[in-house]
């Protein structure tokens, strides 16, 4: 398997873990309040307690499958933009890997906060929830709480897409707007809808970039 289809791949199964986690979020895990200002602290401790495996498992496949394949995008796309402008390309890399591990982060400790507040919750719920509170919050600063590491990354790769005109141009415009809403996550009054907009977005991109370089390797 050469790296171009590779990339188109990850990047399919990038869209695929986001569509998990969004059918989680509006299904088993709406009551909780995830993804917005109004999370339930008791609700998501009664809830860890009594199925800290769903929560493992959703942890698991939006932050680190989603990571894993991402890096190997990341790395794809740089190997191809790489002969248009080489410079910008590492540019590029360099943003798409710190996201990854960022992402990669975030899943971590989530699954961290999982298992010690399962451990602690059935003799003190109140430590559970202040330990829970405490990393979740790492958790969002690293993955979750903003876009904007996703958001740069995604612009350069739309921008130099563009310029090099190896990228359709459909897919560097979905690209963009998506990327200008992950920007628009700094803006605290509309940071919950840019963060549900850039997730939608980048749903819709990594289908398009994934058929794409699948198309150009049967091409090539």
């Amino acid at each position: 398997m050469t790296l171009t289809r590779a990339g188109g791949l990850a990047a399919l199964m990038c869209a695929g873990t986001y569509l998990f986690g969004f059918a989680l979020l509006v299904t088993l895990l709406a009551p909780l309040g995830f993804g917005t200002d109004q999370i339930d602290v008791q609700a998501v401790m009664a809830f860890n307690h009594q199925r800290p495996g769903l929560l493992t498992v959703w942890n698991t496949t939006i932050y680190i499958v989603n990571a894993l394949a991402l890096a190997l995008l990341v790395v794809s796309l740089s190997a191809r933009l790489r002969t248009f402008d080489p410079g910008w390309a590492s540019v590029a890399h360099a943003i798409g890997l710190i996201w990854a591990t960022l992402v990669l982060g975030a899943g971590m400790i989530a699954n961290v906060a999982v298992e010690k507040v399962s451990a602690l919750y059935p003799t003190d719920p109140e430590g559970a929830a202040v330990l829970w509170s405490v990393m979740h919050s790492v958790e969002s600063g690293l993955g979750g709480g903003n876009e904007i590491a996703g958001a740069v990354w995604i612009c350069c790769v739309s921008i130099l897409g563009i310029a090099s005109r190896t990228i359709p141009s459909a897919t560097n415009f979905v690209g963009l707007c998506t990327g200008l809403s992950g920007l628009a996550t700094l803006i605290v009054p509309i940071g919950d809808i840019a963060g549900a907009v850039f997730g939608l977005g980048a749903i819709a991109w990594f289908v398009l970039i994934g058929l794409h370089l699948i198309r150009f390797q049967r091409q090539a």
